[in-house]
């Protein structure tokens, strides 16, 4: 199907072949209805897809239309991806289910590379049995058995993280909501605070990140600089002068921080946090992704929640995240929350 990467060098571009998931969809049984719109090469450029709670206001970045598509019905589940907070930010802003895998759960071949240790293809839905159902059938993981879902004991670590104060106070007070709605449903919920590295965690992200578009885009770059969007242009500037050693000083530090949590996972089942600091802002903007640059950059499976609506009356969501390699779980535990969600 036509496939433009959300910019106009790509225009009417079709590639030989359909990316590895949706091969695998097809072969499944499963109908492909088409194709929806992406921010420029999954940035945060803005394109034309507008939030169906309010025509006036983002869907979020970068899978803008898989999130619009899902809240608007017009599909039941959408993939995305998600390589800073792609996938948990629009379906925040949407009022939908996202969840983002833990890297390399759902095969990349066919995906058009960004940030080659960043890009992870994940789903949208409106529920977490449907997102479970693709992410079992494309990746062979268990789906969560509703009569074992566990209702009780279930260890919650609540992380405001190191960005706390740039979420606005209805985010602030739907989090502390939400928290408090967990542990009367049974669970044990403690705060979970972070050691001082992880302030740097999103700082790290944006140094590796840019690093790789620079060489990624290359063709792009040095071919078609002109059809390049100011924004995009400035970030892959800011890549070129990203040296080799600060590179590897990053990665180096970003798996210093894997290894705390995966540590730390051993006294938690679950951690929650903020998906985006407010509601969806203006179709000027895509809106921040503060809040997965962290998660993603730690390669662990992420999901997004719907949790209530903001003063202004649109979604809010709450991030729910498991230990690397534990996407039954996250599914799992994301089920309980979900059913304890809908009856508060």
């Amino acid at each position: 199907m036509p496939t433009g990467y959300g910019s106009p060098i790509y225009d009417g571009h079709r590639p030989a072949a359909d990316a590895a998931c949706v091969s695998q969809i097809r072969e499944l049984g499963g109908v492909i209805l088409g194709k929806t719109v992406s921010t420029e090469f999954a940035t945060r450029h803005p394109n034309k897809t507008r939030n169906p709670h309010r025509l006036t206001q983002t869907p979020g970045g970068s899978s803008s239309g898989s999130a619009a598509a899902v809240a608007d019905f017009m599909v039941p589940i959408a993939l995305g991806t998600q390589t800073s907070s792609s996938i948990i930010r629009p379906a925040a802003y949407c009022g939908v289910v996202g969840y983002k895998p833990g890297f390399g759960l759902i095969n990349r071949a066919g995906l058009k590379f960004l940030a080659e240790s960043l890009d992870t293809i994940g789903v949208l839905s409106r529920t977490v049995e449907d997102a479970a159902l693709l992410a079992s059938e494309l990746s062979g993981i268990a789906l969560p058995v509703p009569g074992e879902i566990m209702t009780s004991n279930l260890r919650i670590g609540l992380c405001r993280t190191p960005w706390w104060d740039q979420a606005d106070a209805a985010v602030q007070a739907s989090l502390e909501r939400v928290a408090a709605i967990f542990a009367r449903a049974g669970a044990r919920v403690k705060e979970l605070t972070l050691p001082s590295d992880f302030a740097k965690m999103n700082e790290v992200q944006i140094t590796i990140s840019s690093y790789e578009f620079y060489r990624a885009l290359s063709h792009e770059r040095t071919r078609h600089p002109q059809m390049i969007s100011p924004s995009l242009t400035s970030r892959i500037a800011a890549g070129s002068r990203v040296t080799r050693m600060e590179y590897e000083a990053a990665l180096g530090l970003a798996l210093k921080c894997r290894t705390w949590i995966a540590g730390a996972f051993g006294q938690y089942d679950l951690i929650m946090s903020p998906s985006t600091p407010g509601e969806a802002p203006d179709v000027s903007n895509t809106g921040e992704p503060t809040f997965g640059l962290m998660w993603t950059l730690l390669q662990l499976p992420c999901m997004t929640l719907p949790c209530g609506s903001g003063p202004g009356g649109l979604p809010l969501g709450v991030q729910l995240i498991a230990p690397f390699a534990s996407d039954s779980l996250l599914f799992q535990h994301a089920a309980w929350a979900q059913r304890v969600l809908t009856l508060n």
